[in-house]
């Protein structure tokens, strides 16, 4: 699928943190730079020494547009990428809270357009990213998609557009809530008596760990979680609170992901 990328070449419309991990996968893999033209207002000493095309005139019909702006600065971007529509084009786009609908009003309904979710973690080739195509995509499409967008790291199909909402707030959102206990996990040991360093290092690397046991284990996380938690030890009396059906985690995790989707659903209405 990448032959065609080298062929006709793409576009990279923005080169922010998620635009320049995804670009730096690239230029890693096969690609070369030859191939890219980047649109960028404040190009980083690394995008001007990576070889790609920066801020020329685009190529008459690249393989793929990757539209990597912010959402607030959507309205600018896209009309210097609207001759781009009603083409063979490829449009991907990795905004947060922008619908496909909204892609097809600059680019044409006769564009095949993917809107993809991925998160922070893409930044060190962890991330995963959820994709959704219009109907002009066809599975030729997804899989170029998937190619490029593999480079930051896991890629997942949705069967709707609908279910962005509940993606945005579990994985794109998700990597806050793990930042957050993190920070609350070492404040409570430094609460116990461990100096604000090593409590630190020993929450990050907790998480961590924990994390790529969940990843790599062929058990899922409640087994994971029962094999760590000894009958009357000290993991079950934390488990305890954690679980508490009341105000545990069952309950609070609920609350934030319900309002983090229902937030999102506002943003794509705005």
């Amino acid at each position: 699928m990448m032959e065609a990328v080298a062929r006709q070449g793409m576009v990279l419309m923005g080169c922010g943190k998620m635009g320049s991990a995804m670009l730096a996968g690239w230029l890693k893999g096969s690609l070369s730079p030859k191939a890219v033209w980047v649109k960028d207002p404040n190009p980083s000493d690394w995008l001007q020494a990576s070889g790609v095309q920066i801020n020329t005139d685009l190529p008459d019909a690249p393989a793929v547009a990757l539209i990597a702006v912010k959402p607030q600065m959507m309205g600018e971007a896209l009309p210097q990428m609207s001759a781009l529509g009603g083409g063979d084009t490829l449009v991907i786009s990795v905004a947060a809270g922008t619908p496909i609908s909204k892609f097809e009003d600059t680019f044409g309904a006769d564009t095949p357009i993917i809107r993809a979710m991925p998160n922070t973690p893409a930044a060190v080739g962890r991330g995963i990213t959820a994709i959704i195509g219009n109907a002009k995509v066809t599975e030729t499409h997804l899989q170029l998609a998937e190619d490029l967008l593999s480079a930051v790291g896991q890629v997942v199909r949705l069967e709707s557009e609908t279910q962005m909402d509940a993606v945005t707030a579990v994985s794109g959102s998700g990597p806050a809530y793990v930042f957050h206990l993190i920070e609350t996990m070492a404040a409570a040991g430094e609460a116990e008596g461990l100096s604000p360093d090593l409590a630190l290092t020993l929450a990050r690397a907790t998480v961590a760990g924990a994390g790529a046991l969940a990843e790599e284990a062929g058990e899922g996380p409640d087994q994971l979680r029962v094999n760590v938690t000894s009958p009357n030890g000290t993991t079950q009396a934390a488990l305890e609170v954690l679980m508490n059906e009341e105000d545990g985690f069952p309950v609070l995790l609920r609350r934030a992901i319900k309002a983090a989707a229902d937030r999102s659903k506002e943003l794509s209405r705005d």
